[in-house]
């Protein structure tokens, strides 16, 4: 290297500066190939620069889009939920009164069903005693007439003065029972 600058040196140009012709080549090589690429590489690369920034501000803006969207979809689907809350509570509620309406009809009809079965008891106890009575009577007359006959020595087979003799007898009976109900 220090040859080649003893070299220049000696012929008395400047190894920096190059010379004139090669200079005019190079800029005219370098205006060709700046405008090629101008031309040609230059609207590519600035429409896929384009392309770029419009999918970004694309994606951005639907990005904003969607989450808006999500944002009142949810405000939504919040209402809804309130709503039906509202609603089981209102529907809870609602049953809770007809379960308790029910329930005070059951017991009505309950109370309702065991006064007619404790009238029926009584009704029919009434009708046995007073069919128990009536049979009583009838032995109760059937032997007092057989133990009148006996002690009278006749036989009281008239029909009316049979019946005369037990009636008198049961009501002596009725009366003393009831003379001894009374001192109780």
């Amino acid at each position: 290297m220090s040859q080649l600058l003893t070299i220049a040196a000696s012929e008395g140009e400047n190894p920096l500066i190059p010379p004139i012709p090669e200079l005019v080549i190079g800029l005219i090589a370098f205006v060709i190939v700046f405008g090629f690429l101008a031309k040609k590489l230059l609207p590519n690369i600035n429409k896929v620069l384009e392309e770029r920034r419009e999918a970004i501000e694309g994606g951005i803006e639907k990005a904003e889009a969607a989450q808006t969207e999500a944002q009142s979809v949810l405000e939504q689907y919040k209402a809804q939920l309130a709503e039906a809350r509202h609603e089981a509570a209102r529907l809870r509620q609602e049953a809770q009164e007809q379960g308790a309406t029910l329930i005070a009809e059951m017991r009505a009809e309950g109370q309702r069903q065991r006064e007619e079965i404790i009238a029926a008891g009584h009704a029919q106890i009434q009708a046995d005693r007073k069919a128990a009575a009536s049979a009583l009577r009838q032995d109760v007359g059937q032997l007092a007439t057989q133990l009148a006959g006996k002690l009278v020595g006749e036989s009281l087979e008239d029909h009316a003065r049979q019946s005369r003799v037990i009636d008198r007898f049961l009501d002596e009976l009725d009366d003393k029972a009831t003379k001894a109900e009374a001192t109780r």
